[in-house]
């Protein structure tokens, strides 16, 4: 089985796997919201971000607020979530650029020149404020491209790049988020579930431990 026959089995079954799937990250509907949620989610759990953003919020008011903030304050609420100083800076950083451009833009060139977003922070803000398909390639959808041999590389850009190949555009964030739910609830890190896996006849296993 190649990667495109695969990857039409996997369109196939990942959404009646996973109809819940979506972006767990909380917030209010804006894109402001969503952008700093998302800077401040790397290397932690959406978990522990839905717990420290309405703090910071709270303490700060609005994106204004947040960029005139004192670095020790920032630093302070956003500890709990790890690589508190780079975070810190980089959502200040993030809030006084929006402010000066006006808004959050809805493009992927003009996204990444935002201070301390990444192509994967962008892919969140398109697909789910601006209606964008977007390739999200979070720990999750990185580990499983490599598990399913939908990508033989590491590099978060170039996976991507893999997927938008052989995923149709218009499935672009779902699949995301389906293989996202999947690698949290069944394909983890350390201990895979392949007994019980609704992939399991189609997954070439590469990587898996044991």
């Amino acid at each position: 089985m190649n990667r495109e026959e695969r990857t039409v089995i996997l369109l196939e079954r990942l959404p009646k796997m996973y109809p819940d799937a979506r972006c767990l990250l909380e917030y209010d509907g804006s894109a402001e919201r969503l952008l700093i949620s998302t800077i401040l989610s790397a290397r932690t759990t959406d978990d522990a971000v839905n717990r420290v953003a309405p703090l910071l919020w709270s303490r700060v008011g609005d994106l204004r607020g947040l960029a005139g903030a004192s670095r020790d304050l920032v630093e302070d609420i956003v500890h709990p979530l790890g690589f508190f100083r780079s975070k810190a800076k980089a959502v200040q950083e993030a809030a006084a650029w929006v402010l000066d451009r006006g808004s959050v833009p809805g493009s992927m060139e003009e996204l990444v020149r935002i201070p301390g977003v990444g192509r994967k922070t962008a892919g969140v803000v398109l697909g789910e404020v601006f209606g964008v398909p977007a390739i999200i390639v979070d720990t999750h959808v990185g580990r499983l491209a490599g598990r399913l041999d939908l990508a033989r590389v590491r590099d978060p850009d170039r996976i991507e790049a893999k997927l938008r190949s052989v995923v149709p555009m218009e499935a672009w964030t779902s699949f995301s988020h389906q293989l996202g739910f999947h690698g949290r609830r069944v394909c983890t890190s350390r201990a895979p579930d392949c007994t019980s896996c609704g992939l399991n006849d189609v997954c070439p296993r590469r990587g898996v431990p044991g």
